[in-house]
């Protein structure tokens, strides 16, 4: 009998991994603040300072409340008052819509190589609930058996604990798993101390090196080699 092989699922973060924000999140919040009579905000500004508002985030959940105070952040200075007084809601709504992002263009014909292997895909993602509908309505829910979202198993990347999660819901030993995402510390730590195997997604530049990936096409060839 042919060798098991050592990928038998496949597992994807989802925010710059799968999709992203279209055009830009600086983009969107501009449009959004406008609408609301905040006038012109530049897009590049707005998309700076959400970048190092990002960055400086320590143990975030990914609840309302805490989009709420890094929006704040982000506008800090720009808007008459803050958009947890104002617009925020609008903003967060308009993030759970289909039309603000965009997939990545490797991403369904990976899968669609993927599923032909016989492979079973599933996401771990740092998200609140707005996820699954958003997956659902970019028509991508169908593709993957298990959808874990940080909300709510109470644990975020990198802990082990939302990937030994993913691991019961798909029915294997974590060294069978590979779990592929942007983000080193979250998804490539994350993973390899939950005992999964591990690929960093880095298109264009910054793709080289060893654990990564330039594509998600390449990941056919990674699971047939397995």
């Amino acid at each position: 009998m042919p060798k098991p092989r050592t990928i038998q699922a496949v597992t994807f973060d989802v925010g710059g991994t799968l999709i992203k924000p279209w055009p830009s999140v600086g983009q969107v919040y501009a449009e959004v603040a406008a609408k609301n009579g905040e006038g012109e905000i530049s897009p590049a500004l707005l998309d700076e300072r959400f970048a190092a508002a990002w960055l400086g985030l320590e143990h975030f959940h990914h609840g309302r409340d805490e989009w709420s105070a890094l929006v704040d952040r982000v506008f800090e200075g720009l808007t008459g008052q803050p958009p947890s007084a104002s617009f925020f809601p609008e903003l967060f709504e308009r993030f759970g819509n289909p039309e603000v992002w965009q997939i990545f263009d490797d991403v369904k014909p990976a899968i669609d190589a993927l599923a032909s292997l016989g492979v079973n895909l599933g996401v771990i993602s740092n998200w609140d609930d707005r996820l699954k509908p958003l997956l659902e309505r970019l028509g991508l829910r169908k593709y993957f058996e298990t959808v874990v979202v940080s909300c709510e198993i109470g644990f975020s990347k990198p802990s082990p604990v939302i990937f030994e999660h993913a691991a019961r819901k798909l029915g294997l030993a974590p060294e069978f798993i590979l779990h592929v995402g942007d983000n080193p510390h979250d998804d490539l730590g994350g993973a390899e101390s939950a005992g999964f195997q591990a690929r960093l997604i880095g298109r264009g530049s910054g793709a080289a090196g060893p654990g990564r990936i330039g594509s998600l096409l390449e990941l056919e060839r990674l699971v047939q080699q397995s």
